[in-house]
């Protein structure tokens, strides 16, 4: 039932969110920049778990996104968008801070019994907009750190409803899909009295993660699957987002649209499409292509962004980008200031929005998320349309299989122009090969040199079981637990 309540809750709160601040007023920053500029609003939407062929507009095969694909019609779709990680916790700590987790310290998932989460030197994004004049809010999962100083209040977000991690964790966390996780944690009310503020509402859907559940069960009736229904749902919950933004503050607001990683292969009929990234020299060998792997199922992600006005209608971007640049792309468009003393692997993307340009990364950087190697290690990457898998390997798939973990020196190179189901790999006699390979070689030689002289974080990964935010965890219904000190909630 809490599960049901949590979706009803994080649409009348981004409801109510959007109503109380449509209208802004002009702000200056404090050195004066911009004399006059009007701010924009920012609504990020991270879905969990989609795969990149859930969208109809993205794969024909499916009709169950008639609102995200009206987004696409009405903003721009992106082919080559990518999460910065192929799991939950160093992708969304990637969103927020335009860093790599070999960068930020977060390299794997937080745990129910996790000490700390994302290191408290590393800035978020909330800061950032914070001090910019920004009211900042995040609804939904947050999965960054849920003990003391690392809740979202004070990682730079005036206002925080969700859960602190996923939806299958936690005190009720056992096989299947029909049990309740712990309910919402209360958040911070207060600073939703201030008005005349632009803002910043992040968005973390528990949709499509496992467990599915609907808040209006329809999935059991006959021709009804239970993925196609969640499916639905979710893309109804961001119609009704954007028929808010277009009702209140529809031209100046930017709503994008993203995932954090690809279909959860393992959970089968659960699990979303990949569309034609289907990672076939792995699956011949054994294991999911998908979440948890550097294949391009695993990271390649459904992209949408709006805003009227501003970003062309029915854009199609081919620019190879990633969730690394919405953080200096919403500090350059809020004009406000990167935090100084680090190297950030996002890019300011605001021209290829609102379609000046075309042109993204030439490079990216895949780092392991769980499949094969030590977490965070740079296994893939991306040169122009070329893949380099210096290490592969399989996450659980389906049937159980486990792709074996393999290095390989020289690395694997794909070409994804004409091989998108990176099914054969170049040969390493020709000269296509031996054209590319230098670069490859120094691509990586180059990121590892610029990280190891970089500032950056290390995340404290202990676990102690008193930091479960459940009181009673044989309870099938438990509640959070206000201990932390300073009247602060830890939860």
């Amino acid at each position: 039932m809490e599960i049901l309540l949590l979706k009803g809750l994080f649409l009348v709160l981004a409801s109510c969110f959007l109503g109380l601040f449509y209208y802004q007023h002009t702000l200056v920053s404090a050195s004066g920049k911009r004399s006059g500029y009007k701010k924009p609003n920012f609504i990020i939407i991270l879905a969990d778990d989609i795969g990149w062929g859930d969208l109809g507009s993205n794969w024909n095969l499916k009709k169950d996104t008639p609102h995200l694909d009206k987004i696409a019609t009405e903003g721009m779709r992106f082919l080559d968008f990518h999460s910065a990680a192929s799991t939950c916790s160093p992708s969304r700590a990637s969103l927020l801070t335009g860093r790599l987790g070999l960068r930020n310290g977060v390299t794997h998932n937080f745990a129910v019994t996790s000490v700390a989460g994302l290191p408290l030197n590393e800035t978020t994004l909330g800061d950032v907009l914070k001090e910019a004049g920004y009211l900042t809010a995040v609804i939904g999962k947050w999965h960054l750190g849920h003990n003391g100083p690392y809740h979202p209040n004070f990682r730079g977000f005036d206002y925080y409803l969700g859960i602190p991690y996923s939806h299958d964790m936690g005190c009720t966390d056992t096989p299947g899909y029909n049990l309740p996780p712990c309910p919402a944690c209360p958040g911070h009310t207060a600073a939703m009295s201030r008005s005349g503020h632009p803002f910043f509402l992040y968005i973390a859907l528990a949709h499509m993660h496992v467990p599915l559940t609907l808040a209006q069960p329809t999935w059991d009736l006959p021709g009804q699957d239970p993925y196609g229904a969640n499916l639905r749902e979710m893309d109804a919950l961001v119609g009704r987002i954007k028929h808010k933004v277009d009702s209140t503050a529809k031209e100046n607001t930017l709503l994008w649209f993203t995932g954090d990683n690809g279909p959860w292969a393992e959970k089968c009929d659960y699990a979303g499409s990949v569309g034609p990234y289907t990672g076939r020299w792995q699956t011949r060998r054994g294991g999911s292509s998908a979440k948890q792997t550097t294949w391009e199922g695993g990271h390649r992600v459904p992209t949408l962004a709006y805003w009227a006005g501003k970003i062309p209608a029915n854009a199609t971007s081919p620019a190879m980008l990633s969730t690394l640049d919405i953080f200096p792309t919403l500090v350059s468009l809020a004009n406000a200031s990167l935090p100084p003393n680090r190297q950030f692997d996002g890019m300011d993307v605001s021209e290829v929005l609102f379609g000046q340009s075309n042109k993204g990364h030439q490079t990216l950087f895949h780092p392991n998320s769980g499949a094969a190697g030590k977490y965070g290690e740079i296994q893939a990457l991306r040169v122009d349309q070329y893949k380099a898998f210096y290490l592969t390997g399989g996450a659980k798939a389906c049937d159980g299989s486990i792709g074996k973990e393999q290095r390989h020196q020289p690395p694997l190179i794909f070409n994804l122009q004409h091989d998108i189901q990176e099914a054969a790999p170049l040969d390493t006699e020709t000269a296509e090969y031996r054209a590319v390979l230098p670069v490859v070689n120094k691509a990586l030689l180059d990121i590892l040199w610029n990280i190891a002289t970089d500032n950056v974080s290390t995340a404290d990964y202990s676990h102690d079981p008193a930091v479960t935010p459940c009181c009673n965890p044989q309870h099938l219904v438990c509640r959070c637990q206000l201990a932390y000190s300073n009247s602060s909630q830890r939860c």
